[in-house]
């Protein structure tokens, strides 16, 4: 089955916006603040403290303002212009960070702040659109598409920015350091900016609700309605809660891997090899994921991907050696694509299309919070049997609930 263009230029929005998370949120940006508060002689203590803090805002905020800007952008014509305005909040604000000077940490804080709304406020629309650019018999496969595409454009403009920061660092090159990681951010908003274009120029709203006097009051009034005909929508709040469980599950392994291979002794260098070789390893069997649910349902494939990680989980509990823990990062990509993609088409086949920017909001709210059970559990587990792979094993909880969840959804 091939894409039709505007099925094409929605998957390809995946591409260009995954440089952000791969350079920004997980690897050069938070080694660059680390280096300007060390400058600025705050203690590592308090400096992660504040970056933490920092996610945390950048996440309320987001998950505060995407129910009622969802349901505002099902009016006709507001979706791809709430969708442009948080795209470029994203990509001004990343080529912003080159900015600011050693000394000026706090000014970078309240940029990235910035960054993550675009980034996170786009990606709500992006995920609605889902509805306008294909039909429910074709969702898996775009879906798992877009995802597919991701992992590919995050490691390609990575790469780039990685050689040009160790050049720096080994004195290959003319710069410091400090100045190739902004280079490194100017080049991840080019790359996010480019590779959207197909999106803003070829995918338009095609189901909407039409506008009345007073959008926002009647916004919110759609909302508690929504909430009061509960029974109504019972399928898709069920598969919310499911997600809620299983995406934690998903997100903490993801969250807590480097942390469990450090304490294993395996390098900085190793793990940041792993990191990249499990994009690759995501590639293919996301698009593999999306073909097999046609043959056997979204749903079978999101069980089988509970499953593969309930048995990542009871694997990671035997783990010893460097070799294992290898093992298990891979285990990790050939699901980790699956189960986002197919958990977002699914939820695109419940959501009435008139109103999918509401619900794509509620949709962003239980997949921010669900990050937030899982680390702690690990935490907790972990500290009091005194065993970090205890704490692993304890996050097969969550899988287990959110499969049970998700059998109560119709199919």
């Amino acid at each position: 089955m091939n894409l039709n263009k505007e099925e094409k230029s929605w998957a390809m929005y995946d591409w260009a916006n995954s440089a952000y998370s791969m350079t920004v949120t997980t690897t050069i940006l938070p080694l660059y603040f680390k280096m300007l508060t060390d400058a600025a002689n705050i203690n590592k203590a308090t400096s992660t403290a504040y970056w933490g803090y920092a996610n945390s805002i950048a996440t309320l905020v987001v998950a505060l303002l995407a129910p009622i800007l969802g349901t505002i952008a099902d009016y006709k014509g507001y979706k791809k212009k709430f969708f442009v305005t948080f795209f470029l909040i994203g990509i001004i604000s990343t080529s912003l960070l080159a900015i600011p000077t050693k000394n000026a940490w706090f000014i970078l804080l309240v940029i990235y702040l910035l960054t993550v709304v675009g980034f996170s406020g786009a990606n709500i629309f992006y995920d609605a659109f889902l509805v306008d650019v294909t039909s429910e018999d074709r969702m898996d496969r775009v879906s798992t598409m877009g995802y597919a595409l991701g992992y590919i454009g995050s490691t390609i403009p990575f790469i780039i920015c990685m050689i040009i920061v160790i050049l720096a660092q080994f004195n290959k090159i003319p710069m410091s350091v400090y100045t190739a990681s902004k280079i490194s951010f100017i080049i991840t908003a080019i790359w996010w900016g480019i590779f959207t274009i197909p999106m803003i120029k070829n995918v338009n709203q095609k189901y909407f609700i039409e506008p009345e006097k007073n959008p926002i009051s009647a916004s919110f009034r759609r909302i508690i309605n929504t909430f009061k005909d509960i029974k109504k929508h019972k399928p898709l709040f069920i598969f919310l809660l499911a997600y809620f469980f299983y995406i934690d599950g998903v997100d903490t392994i993801i969250k807590m891997s480097t942390s469990y291979g450090a304490d294993l002794g395996i390098s900085a260098t190793s793990l940041l090899i792993i990191l990249l070789l499990t994009q690759f390893v995501a590639f293919p069997f996301a698009i593999l994921y999306g073909r097999l649910s046609e043959k056997y349902s979204t749903k079978t494939m999101l069980y089988v991907a509970i499953a593969v990680y309930t048995g990542i989980c009871i694997y990671a509990y035997f783990l010893k050696t460097a070799v294992d823990f290898w093992i298990l990062a891979m285990l990790v990509g050939t699901s980790q694509g699956g189960i986002q993609a197919l958990s977002r088409s699914y939820f695109g086949k419940l959501v009435p299309k008139e109103s999918s920017n509401e619900f794509f909001g509620f949709y962003n709210i239980f997949g921010k919070f669900a990050a937030i059970m899982g680390p702690f559990l690990v935490g907790l587990v972990a500290q009091l049997t005194g065993k970090t792979n205890n704490g692993v094993f304890s996050v097969i909880i969550l899988f287990i609930i959110g499969g049970i969840l998700l059998k109560k959804v119709p199919n």
